[in-house]
């Protein structure tokens, strides 16, 4: 799994982390990029870490750069995502719809999910494409824009939303939840220590993800055969090499 938070402007944390709990890699950004991501899985490959499948979030241009790995997105990034677009309480009768539809995605199966979807789109077709035509320029625009929208996101992440289903022996769950959880109690605890400099919150963060890795690492052989990110086989630059911004993989036996 791997995710980014941020704890104020211009800073933030990428982490790596496995099934098992185990924060793997994690990186200080300003924001996140598919380059620090791919960083990210040469070092871990580099470490002798069989990626057997990812678990992200929608990021644009990011499932091309995991095309080598079976690949699957958070569910509830995906919802997130068609939130935004029909709000979380829509007024319109399509919207009020589709959002029962996506409470379904991280409770049911493909078959179900899409089923409900093909549905909907079939009674709403019309609906989600209807167009009108603007007097003062004569160029026609799409009227329920937003709606069309989170229906196309749905389509154009559609091959990702079911690669835990799919592939159900790679045993990848079909969220970042774990993650999730990890970044709101670290929140939580930083919470407890305003004031802090930027620098003393790094090392404070730091403590906290190495923590957690060496607390996992003393357990029985952890199984770190999980999530990160792409798949290009070259050696990682010096400059990209863990330092003080950038923590690194414990030693696992």
């Amino acid at each position: 799994m791997m995710d980014t938070t941020y704890f104020g402007r211009d800073f933030g944390v990428m982490v790596f982390k496995n099934t098992k709990g185990q924060h793997l890699y994690w990186k200080f950004v300003k924001y996140e990029t598919i380059k620090d991501y791919v960083a990210g899985i040469h070092y871990l490959k580099s470490q002798g870490i069989n990626i057997k499948g990812i678990v992200c979030d929608g990021r644009k241009g990011l499932f091309n750069a995991l095309q080598d790995y079976p690949v699957q997105m958070c569910q509830f990034h995906q919802v997130a995502i068609v939130t935004r677009y029909i709000t979380r309480k829509p007024k319109v009768q399509a919207s009020i719809e589709l959002k029962e539809i996506m409470h379904l995605l991280p409770q049911t199966d493909k078959e179900s999910f899409f089923g409900a979807l093909d549905e909907w789109y079939t009674k709403w077709e019309g609906y989600v494409n209807e167009r009108a035509i603007n007097p003062e320029t004569g160029k026609s625009r799409y009227v329920h824009k937003r709606l069309r929208s989170a229906y196309r996101s749905l389509e154009r992440n559609k091959a990702y939303l079911f690669t835990w289903y799919d592939q159900i022996k790679l045993g990848l769950p079909n969220t970042n939840n774990q993650l999730e959880g990890t970044f709101t109690d670290l929140k939580n605890k930083l919470r407890n220590h305003n004031g802090l400099s930027r620098k003393r919150k790094e090392k404070f963060i730091n403590g906290f993800l190495q923590a957690s890795a060496l607390k996992v690492s003393k357990q029985k052989k952890a199984d770190i055969s999980q999530p990160s990110d792409t798949s290009i086989d070259q050696d990682i630059p010096d400059r990209l090499l863990p330092s003080r911004a950038c923590f690194r993989l414990p030693d696992v036996q």
